[in-house]
């Protein structure tokens, strides 16, 4: 679908019930709009107002993720100013489509890809083969084949690179930091899948130094997901340099990964990335001049921070049977809350006096619980749910379980809305199933 106008009503309308002169409750006693509808934590929701996001919920249907690409293309503008001294790669597993490639791209990042499959997408929406990174822990040989031609492979096993050809390599380490997140996800200590050990990179350097046409540009490394200390990236920095210095050998790039945290709840603080980009530069200038190396140049790989906040997704109500309000979506459409515990702030599109209600979703699961959250007491079904901080890992994640039809990612941009990604059908469920 191209791109629709939005012919929503304007901003600013409190509440349902008007009066005369087209005036709310809400516009007569200014402090009934807080206990009727607290006013939104606005770090957490992008620049989309309520009757926008109602207009989305009535023309394309629900559930449908809505992706707000101001904010987006704000986000990448704000990394490259703040890390100027980095090369900036957005890691497209938090949200791989070709619109959303295409945005990095023009705002001058770099792109990280995990599969053969987000490389297609990639190059589907035009971006340069060398300002891709190519990750993954166990590429298959389609994988490696597909990557041929990108700007890095980032290499995780030996096993890996003995199968790599005519590439530029980047060594991907474990700096043995225990990272202050969920268990799953850490990905920098020690029993971690991730990685070559000690005993494996010198056997990588070996076939490295035995192979010209492997070019060894650096290291990498990615301690995990949700970090919100900068202390803890600080310490990542000053062992890999140290790292570089018992290696011997010029190192021009160092890749310290991404997983800046963001709030998701209003009780979250926002990462530090000022304080990120002060304090892991001076680390990184301190070691490499005690330990008498060359300075490398720093990359990161930023994805849940560049698109969470740019992303809401849309439900309506199914069903009410107290404490449980029922939604039209859930676990395949938002795994993170079973997966790892994740919290959420929800709210719905319209006011009321507010009562404590456990949001649940559509799938045969117990563990399908979306939130903890305060609803209008008289929350009824056609109502909709609006969840913010969902535009990283939510249409990546999506699955068809209990063969549900992944929903719409729907764009918007000043006053127009468009389609991204269409939703599913039974149709295409059905097409793929040939027995």
């Amino acid at each position: 679908m191209s791109g629709v106008k939005d012919v929503s009503p304007g901003r600013g309308e409190r509440g349902r019930a008007r009066c005369r002169g087209g005036m709310t409750l809400s516009d007569i006693l200014p402090t009934l709009a807080h206990s009727l509808h607290p006013a939104p934590d606005r770090r957490l929701w992008p620049d989309v107002d309520d009757r926008r996001l109602r207009w989305i919920a009535a023309t394309f249907g629900t559930p449908t993720y809505v992706l707000d690409e101001n904010e987006v293309r704000h986000q990448c503008r704000r990394f490259r100013e703040v890390l100027s001294g980095f090369r900036v790669a957005f890691a497209s597993k938090a949200l791989s489509c070709k619109a959303v490639v295409r945005w990095v791209g023009e705002e001058g990042l770099w792109l990280d890809v995990c599969s053969a499959g987000e490389l297609a997408v990639a190059r589907a929406a035009g971006f340069p083969d060398e300002r891709i990174l190519f990750h993954g822990n166990a590429k298959t040989p389609e994988d490696l084949k597909a990557a041929h031609g990108v700007g890095r492979i980032v290499v995780d096993s030996v096993d890996e690179l003995e199968r790599i050809a005519d590439a530029r390599v980047l060594l991907r380490v474990l700096p043995r930091v225990a990272a202050d997140t969920h268990p799953a996800l850490a990905t920098g200590d020690t029993g971690q899948k991730f990685g070559l050990g000690e005993a494996d990179l010198v056997r990588a350097l070996e076939i490295v130094d035995a192979r010209p046409d492997l070019e060894l540009v650096g290291l990498h490394c990615h301690i995990g997901s949700q970090i919100r200390h900068v202390a803890t990236y600080e310490q990542a920095a000053r062992r890999m340099v140290a790292l570089i210095a018992r290696l011997g050998r010029p190192v021009r790039e160092l890749d310290l990964g991404g997983g800046f945290a963001v709030p998701y709840t209003s009780g979250e603080d926002e990462f530090d990335l000022v304080g990120y980009a002060d304090r892991v530069t001076r680390a990184v200038r301190y070691e490499c001049a005690r330990q008498r190396v060359a300075v490398p140049r720093l990359v990161v790989e930023p994805g849940r921070s560049i698109v969470a906040k740019a992303g809401v997704t849309l439900y309506r109500v199914t069903s009410v049977k107290h404490p449980f309000v029922a939604v039209d979506g859930g676990m395949s459409d938002n795994a993170r809350p079973a997966l790892y515990g994740a919290r959420y702030q929800p709210r719905l599109l319209r006011s009321g006096p507010m009562a404590r209600w456990t949001l649940v979703g559509r799938h045969c699961e117990a563990g399908d619980v979306i939130a903890e959250v305060d609803l209008p007491r008289d929350v009824h079904p056609g109502d909709v749910v609006a969840v913010p901080v969902t535009g990283a890992y939510h249409h990546s994640l999506a699955s068809n379980y209990n063969q549900v039809c992944r929903p719409a990612l729907v764009g918007v941009r000043d006053g127009t809305t468009r389609v991204l990604v269409r939703a599913e059908t039974e149709e295409d469920l059905l097409r793929r199933d040939v027995g």
